[in-house]
Order: structure tokens, then C-alpha cells, then sequence
């Protein structure tokens, strides 16, 4: 009987902790997605009381990584991008190498060896999308110049770690037992053996763009234009979830990319299909409630006993996370000459990390390149620099009103 309904136990289980959690959490002045975290932490196999299901968690946190990466496809605004590059594009690319430096730098004195050390450096240098927007739509600034631009710079930071998701497979064995010092190609004998894997994953995944571009984008449209024509609004959202479901899976099954890329890819298309605003309004509820559940299912994933067997590495962890990225990215801003309260905003806003960084966790865990306790180094990272997001992001507000510091408006 208890197999007959895990399913229904661990979804309902899990959303009623989550409701609880996202509760409390916002009525002390944190986002949801602390409460979402400790939810998961509570149904954990670490803590005592109910423990959900763990082979069918993963699944569920998987159609939450859908969901996400598809909104941040529909959401992805190359014309915004464009208006911004001056500034996101070599601000994100300086940004991500200086925090997988100073996490190698780290890691290197804890004798990790080079696979987890970069996995878990690209982990803490890219940021929450869903915390960022949802920081900026709290103070007012979503629309700003310096909103866009932190927006901007969140995207490149996103297509980077696709980017890396879509290579991890075929770096996988190269990166096993590689201490942090072998970081150069002369001093690895399996990089030559590495290009043909590398080749086919990037032709497989050029091959996966054309079919979207040529084929895939037009059957698409036909789609949504031939529901969208008859005025069912449980049709439309159903055709969207197809849409996100059906071509992450199609490029998993067909192309041997991930599901993640293949609703990123989708959503683009939807993006770009006229039918943007009514398919991110009616998928936001349930993007929500799976969004939940990713959550959820990454904080089963946390051993809380790491704050206690190893404090100084999760002190760590957030220090690259809240101080270590803050500060480069203030200097980087400055240095691409914008105002100083533009360069705070930013910081701030960035100092974070979420989802993409859990994505990249569990890939890699699946891949044998990150151990357990870096993956619950990357959920304490999480839960810490979440909570403390909003009041640095209130700080800098309140610094730029009394010191009357410039921003771009």
C-alpha cells in the first residue's frame, strides 16, 4: 500500500511543508524559497518524522527543472540582452571565472582535486534567477536601467551554464582525480581523447538547434496557433506543458541532450511565437507549485549535520557567495564606468545563488564529479545567501538614499 501511494504521499506531503515553510518564511521577511528548502529539509531522510520518497523525489524535482528552464526560455529577451551588452555580457564573463578561481583557490587547501573544485566554483558563481526577479520586483527596480542590466547579466550567466551542462557529460571522465594545480591542457594526457566525445555532444546539440529552428519552431507555432484559435483555456496550458515535457524529453530520447536544454530550447521558441504573455500566464501556476517541489527535493538532499561537522567550510562557501561575488562584481561595474549605486544594485542583487546552481549539483552528483557533501555545501550556500539577499539588497537601497549615491535610472 505505501509503494500504491508514494507518489500521491510525497506530492502532498511535500507542497503541504513547502505551503508551511513558504508561510513562515515570508512572514519574517525571507523569500518562499527559504520556507521551500527547510520543507525539503524536514521531509529529508536527515531528519526525523516523515520521509518522503526518495526515488520518486528526483523525478519531481525534474519536471520543477523543466518547468523553470522553460519560463527562463520564454523569458530570455535577446533585445534585451543587446540593449545591456556593453555591460552584462563582459561583466557575467569576468565575473564567473573570478569566483571558480577563488572557489579552486579554497577548495584547494581542503585537498579537493579539480572535477568537484570547478564544479562546485561554477555552482556559487551563477545566480538565482527566480530570487533575482522576484528581489527586484520587491524594490521597485525591475524595470530599472540597473534592473536590466542585473537581468542581462543573470542571462549570459544562465546560457554559460547550459552551455557547461551540455559538456559535462563528455568532461566527466577527464576531470576524475585531477588535483586543482592540473589546469592546464599540457599537463592532462586525456584531452586529445576528449575531442571526438566533445565533437559529437556539440554536433549532436547543433543538430537538436537546427530540427528546433528549421522544423521544430514552425510545428510549434501551427500548434498553438490551431488551439489558441479555438478559446480553451485548459487546451492552451495543456499544449504548453507538451511543449516544455515534449521536446525536453524528444532531446533526451533523440539528440542525448538534457531535458533542461530542451525546454530552455522550447520556451525560446514559445518566446518568439506571439503567444509569450498567455503561456507564461497560465503555466505560471503550475511552474509555481513544481517550482515548490524542486525546492522541496533539493533540500532532502541536505545533511544539516554539515553545519556542525564542517562550519568553517559552509562559512566558506557563503563568504565566496555574499562577499567574495559582491565585491567583484561592484569592481567590475566600476570598471565598465557605471555609477556607483548602479554597481551596488547589482552586487547585490547577484549575491545569491538557486536553481541553476542545484541543476548543476545534481548533474554532476549523477555523474560521479561532485561528492555528497559539496552538494550540501552548494543547498547551505543557497539557503544562507537567499536569506541574507533581501536585507543586502535593502542595505544598499537605504546606502543610496542617505549618501545620495548616482544610478542609472
Amino acid at each position: 500500500m505505501h509503494h500504491e501511494i508514494g507518489l500521491i504521499s510525497t506530492i502532498a506531503i511535500g507542497l503541504v511543508y513547502a505551503l508551511i515553510g513558504g508561510y513562515v518564511a515570508k512572514r519574517v521577511g525571507l523569500p518562499p524559497l527559504v520556507g521551500y528548502l527547510l520543507a525539503g529539509i524536514a521531509v529529508g531522510p536527515f531528519t526525523p518524522g516523515f520521509v518522503a520518497d526518495a526515488k520518486l523525489a528526483p523525478q519531481l524535482a525534474e519536471i520543477g527543472v523543466i518547468l523553470l528552464m522553460f519560463g527562463v526560455g520564454m523569458h530570455f529577451s535577446l533585445r534585451d540582452l543587446l540593449a545591456v551588452r556593453n555591460v552584462a555580457v563582459p561583466g557575467a564573463l569576468l565575473q564567473i571565472p573570478f569566483a571558480v578561481a577563488l572557489t579552486c583557490g579554497v577548495t584547494s587547501l581542503w585537498g579537493w582535486n579539480l572535477g568537484p573544485s570547478l564544479i562546485i566554483g561554477l555552482a556559487l558563481s551563477v545566480a538565482s534567477t527566480v530570487v533575482l526577479l522576484r528581489a527586484l520586483e520587491a524594490q521597485g527596480i525591475l524595470d530599472s536601467a540597473s534592473g536590466r542590466i542585473a537581468i542581462g547579466w543573470l542571462v549570459v550567466e544562465d546560457i554559460v551554464t547550459v552551455l557547461i551542462l551540455v559538456l559535462l557529460p563528455a568532461l566527466a571522465d577527464s576531470l576524475h582525480g585531477q588535483p586543482v594545480s592540473m589546469v592546464s591542457a599540457d599537463h592532462n594526457p586525456a584531452t586529445g581523447q576528449l575531442l571526438l566525445p566533445i565533437g559529437i555532444l556539440l554536433g549532436k546539440f547543433l543538430g537538436f538547434i537546427l530540427f528546433m529552428l528549421l522544423i521544430g519552431a514552425r510545428l510549434l507555432r501551427w500548434l498553438l496557433e490551431r488551439v489558441a484559435a479555438i478559446n480553451s483555456r485548459e487546451l492552451f496550458t495543456l499544449a504548453v506543458v507538451v511543449a516544455a515535457i515534449g521536446i525536453g524529453f524528444g532531446a533526451s530520447e533523440f539528440f542525448g541532450l538534457s531535458f533542461a536544454l530542451g525546454a530552455f530550447v522550447a520556451g525560446l521558441v514559445v518566446g518568439e511565437s506571439g503567444h509569450h504573455h498567455r503561456a507564461a500566464t497560465e503555466l505560471q501556476p503550475l511552474q509555481d507549485a513544481f517550482a515548490a517541489l524542486f525546492f522541496v527535493a533539493m533540500g532532502m538532499l541536505f545533511d544539516p549535520s554539515i553545519l556542525v561537522r564542517e562550519p568553517l567550510r559552509v562559512l566558506a562557501v557563503v563568504a565566496i557567495i555574499v562577499l567574495g561575488k559582491f565585491v567583484a562584481t561592484f569592481l567590475i561595474v566600476r570598471l565598465l564606468r557605471q555609477p556607483i549605486g548602479t554597481a551596488l544594485t547589482i552586487a547585490a542583487g547577484l549575491a545569491q545563488i538557486g536553481e541553476f546552481s542545484f541543476i548543476l549539483a545534481d548533474v554532476s552528483v549523477t555523474l560521479r564529479l561532485l561528492p555528497a557533501e559539496g552538494q550540501s555545501l552548494i543547498v547551505a550556500g543557497a539557503l544562507i545567501s537567499i536569506a541574507l539577499n533581501s536585507f543586502l539588497l535593502r542595505a544598499v537601497g537605504a546606502i543610496q538614499h542617505r549618501a545620495a549615491l548616482p544610478v542609472l535610472a
